[in-house]
């Protein structure tokens, strides 16, 4: 095959070798030798030509890949196929870099010279990988499980986390991490004492490798077809890349051989020479020529062209501009080749005109074209790469080309092929169909190389890194853009990106953006970015592309009917594109030798403003009803000017421009902030749900930062500079207020509905605040920052630790840290206190909280930071009740209070001009104005604004300008005061200033205007009116108006002049509103003065203020006014004329006259009108709240008492079961209510009540174990759990050994089942009419919504309670009266008992209901007892060779009462000590239960003759056993499990039971249970103890009481026994039952007692729910005596002082003797075959502990590395969602396809095989705990919490995790109880897909 491939390949080759062809094939070694030997000696050209035609020969390209392309058939065919040829060429190579040697030992002795001074690790998605941020250099440093846990972390920071896009081991590289934190492998610097390489050991690799990988790269050509237009390839470049994983994967395992083949593979990979010699395509080699055409033809197809062949293709250079004509796609690179890119021809309508504006931009530098256009490969690694684009990244090419990088030379040569490669990268990820996998692998290999601080910068310096990246950023936005139609529609030249495109839906522009932001965090490249002005410039036109994105216009008619979601894509692109390297180059700038960088970013980012609003035609009025959220050039500029003025002292002035250019900065931010307050006020309502969308998400908080933060520094900076009055006129006028800001009672608002009238003031008076308090960027340090951010989320709500540190915004994630000296941590510890998880009694699970300490609410809750950090609108109130309910559980303030005042840390002075704003004019009208509205109870006001208007006050009395220089001065001229408004701007003057008269502008209609008719009549009056100075109209809009046009005229600019009146003339009132007419109001008050009478407003009291100072003149001397202060309005008042006073004499005199004249505040003449309509209705309403609170606060106490008896919440014991009616002996019978219907009554035969209840199959019981330490969960292969010692494998071994050598319907009767699988029976309590639940399920059939379960299946939930069910269980009707007759005792004998018993059994038709007839009763006993087999599977209920016999159904039946006792037992905790009704008492319904499984089980009548009851009281003749010799004999009656006898006895009577009989059964049983206590005893001890025993008890058998003495009995048992086999065979297996410890006679009784407790315990909780009576409680020590009197089995009289004697109980039916003989013959009969297998069915351990669950470790890490890569045993495969059943720690996969068996997935299945329905998992990958319940699962929560107290679902956060001890006793206590479904709400389907 070889010889012929040569043939084929024709060409300019040295003669063949002198070799026979089938030779060569056969002895590779051999030739291999040869030519290592051959290539050894000095002239070496023989041996290198020679070994150049082998690998031709070997290595051709022609065929493979012909086949593949010809046909897939043809590839799938047998060995002939391509895959035979492939493995002969590695087979070759591998035998030719080894030279005749073993491959293996090759790789070996290569290894031995790796100098592994880096570990390198690379890793694909998914890989389980940590990062210390103490040990990381860089935040993307990451370390390999491996390399973690052999490095020292402890007390770091660190974390594990899930790679997402791939990434490789840092550990060993000092660039990326500290040297500390290496691992020992990494540590030692290796180089020094490894030997050198010796030359000839690695001699053939340099041959045979280029070769290699030319025939790689001719592959990789082959088979690179240009996709069609239409289709994509993506087919049939994986065909050739799965043809290639062969060779792929053997150049990564060169790779992983160490430091010395790489280096070998370096200088092939970047050999030029070697390239240009075997690639170039010259010379007659044609299959070389046809390969090189391919690849040019490629490189032309992508749209690049080859420089040297420019020429050849005859296309000349075009000059810059002729390229402006191509308008799609890329227009330098399409137009040189004069074809179009496919993916781009989808353009906007309109580009056309549009493309010319967008190519002038980039064709003005010339360097781009080449950055875009031009590759020229020139080197092996070169093309590699290349066609690793091509092909999009596959993922094995990648990881080779990864695998490298541990060696220097590669890593920067790499680094500057990829850089080189930058733009083609671009063009292919756009036109990628896979984009996601794509751009994750581009970053797999781009955050390796720029992540290195030294190799980015050297990239940089040599291969134009930054020019590269901005232009190609640039590029690539560019072919979406489209016209901005914000402002100016028609005429506007902006462009922006369109979010609705793929790339920006998609997010692909992320792995170039964020390549960008990773070298922007190195300070070099920063800086080199900084300086460089053209790249500046760049960038900034690539920002404005984003400025004004996603432009909002308000629907004002209808709703719209497509709700576009762009906005998630506009606001994750101004985030990551614009802000994220903002934030990365602000990092560098933070000390005052930095001033020059800022300097440049503040100059071209003003200079792309002033382009901006050139362009979009901007002068002074934003145009109405739109706004963008995304203003990314005002927000740079924002955050440098901060910057310069925080950390670089640079003076702010320097870098402002002029007022006009203020004057348009401010506007679009205002806007937002307008638009903001009209999103809330719903006025947006008709854009739908989205524009709430992202109002919210401009606030939350990981936005926040980089939105509205700097938005509101930019508006405080503009504030600071401009002249407030027109800052302050602009804001109402915004806000579209202006025209309520008016004294008349009436107004006419043009631009606003009276409903919006409120909350927009309320917006704008907030804005103000926020604008005037907020010091974020005017003078806090980081570290107040960040403890008034965390101040601001505590009081909101409590919070987990993760949660706030997400929500506490930190502008640069890629930093890590959050800035400030001080950690999180210790702001956290100083400002909350940690809570740590607690349980809530409905079963929901708390995390670890940290909550606000008392001195915080005390004196640092900061309203104004709540709300500008607050998503939702309720988190205010919510931090306003948190605080009301401090203070008034610190009888700090008693009322509602009011938000405090709080005192701000002081400005900057470069901001101190913020302060004007309080001291202007305009402000003090639009505050005197709200204080008299809100005084006269105007409309549309509310007490948030007076709140405001207070606050604002407040603070201008804090910030007032220096003491006024002379009060009497103040008053100079009138002409100051020509609008009468007030004298001056200082607001300590201005307050006390009288204001007496104002005309107003109201409509016709209006009060004023009536009242003001007779006054104007006299026209001296009217002349004394003009006198005194009448306060103006003032218009807010005039005013800013002539502001505008002063300032304007000022920069004399008087172009804009003529567009004015089309801007004003929107002002002008519709035509439609009724006239306005001007008025003359008598107002004569001050702010003072309404401040006062407000105070007596608020109070309700005349008279109410008094100034304090006049009782002690102290206050004013030292005044004690607390930074912060609690209280409400009145405090408020109070608080300010205090201030007011204290800054001035004469405001101190105006108060006291005000006092002193107490005028009433309004004539009260109008009070009782008006206010006493308002009062009354105020009184109306606070009646009506009580009443509801009243309604309330009784429901809510009904429904917690309710509660209490439904669930198990409270202590059990004052509860009384609910259903249980016996308690009242004088009812004759027991009355049923129906909580459907509501009535009440007994239950009859013909309308029959049942109970609601919840069937469930439970294998608890089967789970316990004799031993009391829970099993641990297997850590490492060693540890396994065998389930051998389990309950339910002892049980089930004994009923197989019973079955092989006795009758099976015997053996049936013998034992119980319900071990596992058995069906437990719960209840709520309440109870219904059947024929109600009937049609309550066919409601619920009908009603498809409330689907947790299944109503199919006969799942409801009670009616009542909402408890979980699935079968309602029929009360048997019945008196109490009667139960109190069959419980009074008779004195029969026992023998007469006996018989009655007998004769009960026998007779079928006791039965009280008659069976024969078909009542109602019947059928729903029938129907229900249906429902208990369905309830678990046919495995866990037959167990009878001959399926289907009748005596399994009656062992199943006995066996589900047997199930609830014993599981009842356990809920108790396993004994009877604590006596009483318990919660699981209340939840069960065995009295119930026990009626239906009854009436069923004598449908079964045993035949008389195997009757046991027989064989207990009467002895039988011998000779009857002769007879059974031939068929298998009858269960010894001693094999017989005693308790399943008890039951079987007792449903075999008619019901009910009467007392007696039931006593009497018990007796006789004691005696059976007894006699096989001895028996087991007798086994258990030694030869001489009981040859002992035999004689010391054989001496007394004639005393008066030997059947009640255990000794003789034992004696008795012994001497019988011998008789047989039993006691034969001692030896070896005798030891094991040996007890070292000799027996005592304390010991022994001890033995005997615990053999009979859990007999006497189910009995007594079997006597508890029969009849009725209560358990008495007693320690544990005494609890066999307690019982057994409690049972009857001790006489009254027994005195308990000496010590107790079991024997005393025993009261024989029949002579003991002679009934123990009798049944120990039975015994010797079958050991007389089977020695061995009677004595082990002798021994019964009953003593079971309680079960548990399995012990899990403290660190859930060592749960996790053990399992997350750990093979599932059934597939072999690592499961992808691995999981553990903590039931029995068997490991599954969870939803694996791989172990489906019949549509079941393996956790569903091992769900039914363990715990016959129910699951427990634990979810590796996710530490949670997942509950499957039959055809439903729930998520349950975690066991394992962080330090923090918090779960770590999915693992996201990756901290250390360690057990949580109380919820794993509650999900344990929650599965022994079988409460899973009431406890956990949120239950869904798994439709066996678990």
């Amino acid at each position: 095959m070889a010889a012929a491939a040569a043939a084929a390949v024709g060409g300019p080759q040295p003669p063949q070798p002198e070799l026979p062809a089938p030779g060569l094939a056969l002895d590779k070694a051999a030739t291999a030798a040869h030519l290592k030997a051959a290539l050894s000696r000095p002239d070496n050209r023989a041996g290198a030509e020679e070994l150049q035609a082998l690998l031709e020969r070997v290595l051709s390209a022609e065929r493979p890949l012909a086949v593949a392309a010809d046909s897939e058939e043809a590839a799938a065919g047998g060995g002939g196929g391509p895959g035979a040829a492939e493995e002969e060429a590695l087979e070759w190579c591998k035998c030719l870099l080894a030279g005749g040697g073993g491959y293996e030992e090759f790789c070996a002795a290569v290894r031995a010279y790796d100098p592994a001074a880096l570990c390198g690790l690379v890793w694909t998605a998914n890989f389980v990988a940590y990062r210390c941020r103490t040990c990381g250099i860089s935040p993307c440093m990451s370390l390999c499980a491996e390399c973690f846990h052999q490095g020292d972390h402890t007390g770091h920071d660190f974390n594990m986390f899930r790679s997402q896009a791939g990434g490789a081991c840092d550990c060993g590289d000092s660039n990326v991490m500290r040297e500390s934190g290496f691992c020992r492998r990494h540590q030692i610097k290796s180089s020094s004492n490894i030997p050198c390489v010796p030359k000839d050991l690695l001699m053939m690799s340099e041959f045979v490798l280029p070769r290699f990988i030319f025939c790689l790269i001719q592959y990789l050509r082959e088979g690179y077809n240009e996709p069609a237009a239409d289709v994509p390839s993506e087919k049939d470049l994986n065909k050739v890349l799965q043809l290639l994983e062969p060779q792929i994967s053997f150049l990564e395992d060169l790779t992983k051989m160490g430091g010395a083949m790489r280096s070998v593979l370096t200088q092939v990979l970047t050999n030029q020479q070697n390239y240009k010699d075997l690639t170039s395509g010259l010379g007659e080699n044609t299959c070389a020529k046809k390969s090189h055409e391919k690849y040019l033809i490629a490189l032309k197809s992508s749209g690049l062209t080859y420089p040297e062949d420019k020429l050849v293709y005859g296309i000349q250079e075009p000059s810059a501009g002729t390229s402006t004509l191509a308008v799609q796609g890329f227009a330098g690179a399409t137009g040189t080749l004069g074809q179009l890119d496919s993916s781009d021809e989808e353009d906007q309508d309109g580009s056309q005109g549009l493309g010319k504006r967008k190519r002038v931009k980039l064709s003005s530098s010339t360097k781009d074209q080449s950055i875009m256009d031009v590759l020229k490969h020139k080197s092996f690694l070169e093309e590699l790469l290349f066609w690793t684009i091509k092909y999009e990244f596959p993922q094995k090419m990648v990881t080779f080309l990864l695998n490298m990088l541990p060696d220097q030379e590669y890593k920067v040569a790499f680094t500057k092929t990829f850089v080189q490669h930058y733009a083609f990268i671009m063009k292919t990820l756009k036109k990628s169909h896979e984009s996601d996998t794509m751009s994750n692998r581009i970053v797999h290999i781009s955050v390796q190389l720029f992540s290195n601080e030294e190799l980015a910068r050297q990239v940089t310096e040599e291969c134009q890194l930054l020019d590269i990246m901005v232009t190609v950023l640039l590029y690539m936005m560019e072919s979406c853009l489209i016209k901005s139609e914000l402002q100016d529609e028609e005429n506007s030249l902006h462009v922006v990106v369109n979010c609705g495109e793929a790339l920006l839906k998609n997010n692909t522009y992320w792995p170039l953006v964020s390549d960008f932001i990773n070298i922007l965090s190195h300070q070099s490249v920063a800086k080199k970015f900084l300086e460089d002005h053209g790249l500046l410039v760049t960038w900034m036109n690539f920002v404005s592309f984003f400025q004004g994105m996603n432009l909002n216009k308000r629907e004002l008619n209808e709703h719209v009917e497509f709700e576009s979601q762009t906005y998630y894509a506009a606001f994750a692109a101004e985030l990551e594109a614009c802000a994220q390297p903002m934030w990365g180059l602000l990092s560098h700038c933070k000390v005052r030798e930095t001033q020059e960088y800022t300097r440049n970013v503040v100059r071209y980012c003003l200079e792309a403003l002033q382009d901006w609003f050139d362009a979009i035609n901007f002068v002074d009025e934003p145009a109405p009803n739109q706004v963008t959220f995304h203003l990314p050039l005002h927000r740079y500029y924002a955050m440098f000017l901060s910057k310069a003025v925080k950390c670089q002292e640079l003076d702010l002035d320097s870098v402002l421009p002029d007022q006009e250019m203020l004057m348009k900065l401010m506007i679009h931010p205002l806007q937002i902030q307008a638009s903001l307050a009209e999103i809330h006020s719903n006025m947006w309502v008709r854009n739908g749900l989205q524009i709430k969308g992202q109002a919210m998400t401009y606030v939350q908080s990981h936005f926040c930062n980089s939105m509205i933060d700097p938005d509101i520094y930019l508006l405080q900076v503009c504030a600071s500079r401009l002249d407030p009055d027109y800052f302050i006129s602009s804001v109402f006028e915004r806000f579209k207020v202006v025209d309520l800001l008016t004294m008349a009672s009436q107004h006419q608002n043009t631009v606003l509905d009276a409903e919006h009238e409120r909350s927009m003031l309320e917006g704008a008076l907030t804005f103000l605040v926020i604008l005037l308090s907020l010091r974020l960027h005017l003078g806090m340090s980081d570290d107040e920052i960040l403890r008034a951010e965390m101040v601001a989320q505590l009081c909101m709500n409590d919070r987990t630790h993760s949660s706030l540190l997400d929500l506490i915004s930190n502008p640069n994630p890629k930093s890590g840290i959050i800035p400030g000296s001080y950690s999180f941590e210790s702001v956290l510890s100083a400002v909350a206190d940690f809570k740590a998880p607690v349980f809530e009694p409905g079963g929901s699970m708390q995390q670890g909280m940290y909550t606000p300490k008392a001195e915080v609410w005390d004196q640092e809750f900061d309203p104004v930071m709540v709300i500008l950090r607050t998503v939702y609108r309720r988190d205010v109130q919510s931090a306003m009740d948190r605080y009301t309910a401090f203070l008034k559980q610190n009888g700090k303030f008693p009322g509602n209070p009011w938000p405090p005042y709080k005192k701000r840390t002081p400005l900057h002075p470069s901001y101190k001009g913020l302060m004007r704003l309080l001291h202007c004019k305009t402000l003090h009208i639009v505050l005197f104005t709200l204080l008299y509205k809100i005084l006269m109870d105007h409309q549309n006001l509310s007490e948030h604004v007076l709140c405001m208007v207070l606050y604002l006050i407040e603070l201008g009395l804090e910030n007032s300008a220096d003491e006024e220089s002379d009060e009497e001065a103040s008053v100079c001229g009138p002409e100051r005061c020509h609008d009468s408004w007030f004298p001056g701007s200082n607001l300590v003057a201005n307050m006390r200033h009288f204001i007496n008269y104002v005309r107003v502008r109201v409509p016709e209609t209006a009060p004023e205007v009536k009242r003001d008719s007779p006054a104007s009549t006299s026209s001296d009056s009217l002349g004394s009116l003009q006198n005194s100075g009448t306060a103006q109209v003032f218009s807010l809009v005039a005013e800013r108006r002539k502001k505008f046009q002063e300032i304007i005229n000022r920069s004399s600019n008087e172009a804009n002049q003529v567009v004015r009146p089309k801007t004003s003339s929107k002002w002008s009132a519709p035509g439609s509103a009724p006239q306005l007419t001007t008025a003359i109001l008598e107002i004569k008050e001050s702010i003072l003065s309404l401040l006062i009478k407000l105070h007596h407003k608020l109070s309700g009291k005349q008279n109410s203020y008094y100034p304090p100072w006049l009782d002690d003149i102290e206050i004013l001397i030292q005044p004690e006014i607390p930074k912060y202060s609690h209280g409400d309005g009145i405090t408020a008042v109070e608080r300010i004329l205090l201030k007011a006073a204290l800054q001035s004499r004469m405001n101190k005199r105006i108060i006291e006259e005000i006092c002193r004249k107490v005028t009433p505040p309004v004539p009260p003449r109008k009070v009782t009108a008006a206010e006493k309509k308002t009062l009354d209705k105020e009184e109306r309403r606070q009646k009506a709240r009580e009443r509801q609170q009243k309604l309330l606060a009784e429901f809510a106490s009904r429904q917690k008492s309710f509660m209490e008896t439904a669930m198990d919440v409270d202590s059990p014991e004052n509860d009384i079961p609910m259903e249980i009616a016996t308690a009242e002996p004088q009812v004759s019978e027991a009355v049923y209510d129906c909580v459907i219907c509501g009535q009440s009554g007994p239950s009859s035969e013909d309308r029959p009540t049942g109970l609601v209840v919840l069937l469930q199959a439970s294998s608890v019981l089967g789970q316990c174990h004799d031993n009391t330490e829970p099993k641990k969960l297997p850590i490492t292969e060693e540890e396994q759990i065998y389930p051998w010692d389990t309950c339910a494998a002892v049980h089930d071994v004994r009923l197989s050994l019973l079955q092989r050598y006795f009758k099976d319907s015997s053996c049936l009767l013998a034992v119980s089942i319900g071990w596992e699988g058995g069906v437990y029976v719960q209840t709520c309590g309440h109870t219904l009419h059947i024929d109600c639940h009937k049609s309550y399920m066919e409601s619920l059939r009908n009603d498809q919504v409330l689907q947790g379960f299944s109503v199919d299946k006969g799942e409801f939930t009670c009616p009542l309670c909402r408890q979980f069910a699935n079968s309602v269980l029929p009360c048997y009707p019945g008196s109490n009266m009667e139960n109190n007759l069959w419980q009074r005792p008779s004195n029969k004998s026992i023998q007469d008992l006996i018989k009655e018993v007998e004769e009960l059994q026998g007779r079928p038709g006791a039965f009280p209901v008659s069976i024969s007839s078909e009542t109602n009763l019947s059928k729903e006993m029938e129907s229900v007892m249906k429902d208990i087999k369905n309830t678990t599977q046919k495995k866990y209920r037959d167990y009878s060779k001959t399926p289907g016999s009748p005596d399994n159904d009656f062992l199943f039946m006995y066996s589900v009462a047997r199930t609830n006792l014993e599981l009842e037992l356990i809920h108790r905790g396993g004994n009877l000590c604590s006596g009483g009704a318990s919660t699981a008492g209340k939840r069960s319904c065995l009295n119930q239960l026990f009626h239906v499984l009854a009436l069923h089980m004598r449908l079964y009548s045993i035949d008389s003759e195997f009757n046991p009851w027989r064989k207990l009281t009467q002895l039988e003749e011998m000779n009857s056993q002769l007879g059974n010799e031939e068929q298998q004999p009858e269960v010894p009656i001693l094999y017989h499990d005693v308790t399943s006898l008890l039951l079987i006895q007792i449903l075999m009577m008619p019901q009910p039971l009467r007392k007696d009989h039931f006593t009497c059964i018990v007796k006789v049983l004691f005696a059976l249970l007894y006699t096989q206590a001895l028996a087991a005893l007798s086994v258990k001890c030694n030869e001489e103890d009981r040859s002992a025993w035999k004689h010391t008890g054989a001496l007394k058998k004639n005393t008066c009481d030997a059947e009640k003495s255990y000794k003789v009995l034992l004696s008795f048992v012994i001497s019988e026994l011998s008789k047989g086999k039993l006691y034969h065979e001692e030896g070896a297996q005798e030891c094991a039952m040996v007890s070292p410890t000799a027996w005592s006679s304390e010991s022994m009784e001890k033995y005997l007692q615990d053999f009979c407790l859990p007999f006497l315990r189910i009995t007594s909780l079997l006597q508890h729910h029969l009849f009725g009576e209560d358990l008495p409680s007693c320690q544990e020590e005494e609890e066999f005596s307690v019982l057994s009197s409690c049972l009857g089995l001790l006489p009254t009289f027994y005195q308990t002082e000496h010590p107790f004697i079991s024997a005393s109980c025993l009261d024989w039916p029949v002579p003991a003797f002679d009934i123990i003989a009798q049944w120990c013959s039975e015994i010797n009969s079958f050991t007389e075959r089977h020695a061995e297998q009677g004595k082990a069915l002798l021994i019964q351990e009953s003593r079971w502990k309680l079960p548990h669950l399995l012990q899990l470790p403290e660190n859930y890490n060592t749960i996790f590395q053990y399992y997350h890569r750990k093979t599932c045993s059934v597939c072999t495969k690592v499961p992808k969602d691995p999981a553990v059943c903590l039931v029995c720690g068997t490991f599954v996969c969870l939803k694996g396809l791989c172990c489906k068996q019949q549509s079941y997935c393996e956790c569903v299945l091992h769900s039914q095989n363990c715990g016959a329905g129910t699951g427990i998992f634990l979810l590796v990958n996710a530490s949670v705990i997942i509950i499957i319940r039959g055809h439903r699962f729930c998520l349950w929560g975690s066991v394992y919490l962080d330090a923090h107290g918090e779960e770590d679902r999915d693992l996201r956060r990756g901290k250390p995790l360690y057990i949580c001890k109380e919820r794993y006793k509650v999900l344990e206590q929650q599965w022994i109880s079988h409460t899973f479904d009431h406890i956990n709400k949120r239950w869904g389907p798994h439709y066996n897909g678990l």
